[in-house]
């Protein structure tokens, strides 16, 4: 079932609700550039399994409006927020990839994650994406500015390489040019704006210390875009937290590592 839900005067967002009869719902954040469709590997499984997912498009991505501004940590959260209220979400799961994951510890300290019982961060771009003095783990900043000049001069070329790094298994090149797709679904404006915010984001070093929910650490070992450290510093940030690594994963655990990652989701939700 798909809807769309406003969270501001004028922006409505896309939300795709699968088997809504279920109590145990799990709300999906995706990744940059994707949308809620990257997950479809995981509504397949785990709403056979007996659960609820649902998934949602942000801001400037997928079905979603996409407004010229708005694309910081913080008005996400807040849209978060908004969804989660409007479908009266309690005692759910709350599981982010890649800067989804970023999102969810940003939504986690900034509204007390309301209504969260456990979270999923699932190769999340935390607490940094970028290298910084303190923090040099991530990537070059080099290489984030060139994604977005890239996305402005040349957006298509720059997905394509992209979503090379993305994969650390090999994937056909059916499956490339659907996820080559998802991101093609977004705006220019939106998709280097998020990119942006790797740049400057650094509250989420003190947000991770705000989480007081189960957390469970799903990143793949060989992840070329939030590199494995990052998982680190989550595990030790955050108070009872576990983390399963992936040593044939890269960052597209949803799909290489489909199955184990299912099965860690569903166990870890119980």
């Amino acid at each position: 079932m798909g809807y769309y839900l406003q969270v501001e005067a004028n922006i409505s967002l896309y939300v795709e609700d699968i088997n809504p009869g279920s109590s145990k719902a799990i709300l999906f954040l995706h990744g940059w550039p994707a949308n809620h469709q990257m997950f479809e590997y995981q509504f397949n499984r785990l709403a056979q399994m007996g659960f609820r997912c649902i998934g949602w498009d942000q801001r400037g991505f997928g079905k979603s409006d996409k407004p010229w501004g708005g694309y910081d940590y913080d008005r996400i959260a807040d849209d978060l927020r908004a969804v989660i209220d409007t479908l009266h979400l309690q005692n759910f799961t709350l599981a982010g990839h890649s800067t989804g994951g970023a999102i969810a510890i940003r939504y986690m300290a900034r509204h007390g994650g309301h209504g969260v019982s456990k979270l999923v961060l699932l190769s999340a771009a935390a607490p940094s994406v970028i290298q910084r003095p303190y923090f040099p783990y991530g990537l070059k900043k080099e290489e984030v500015l060139n994604i977005i000049k890239g996305t402005l001069n040349d957006r298509p070329n720059m997905l394509r390489g992209f979503g090379d790094m993305f994969f650390y298994q090999h994937v056909t090149q059916a499956f490339s040019d659907w996820f080559f797709q998802l991101g093609l679904q977004a705006a220019s404006w939106s998709t280097a704006a998020i990119a942006n915010t790797w740049l400057y984001e650094e509250q989420l070093f003190h947000d991770l210390g705000k989480i007081n929910v189960p957390t469970l650490i799903l990143h793949g070992v060989h992840d070329q875009v939030c590199h494995f450290p990052l998982a680190e510093a989550q595990r030790q940030g955050i108070k009872n937290s576990k983390l399963v690594p992936f040593q044939n994963g890269g960052h597209g655990l949803f799909w290489e590592e489909r199955d184990q990652v299912n099965n860690e989701i569903a166990h870890f939700i119980g």
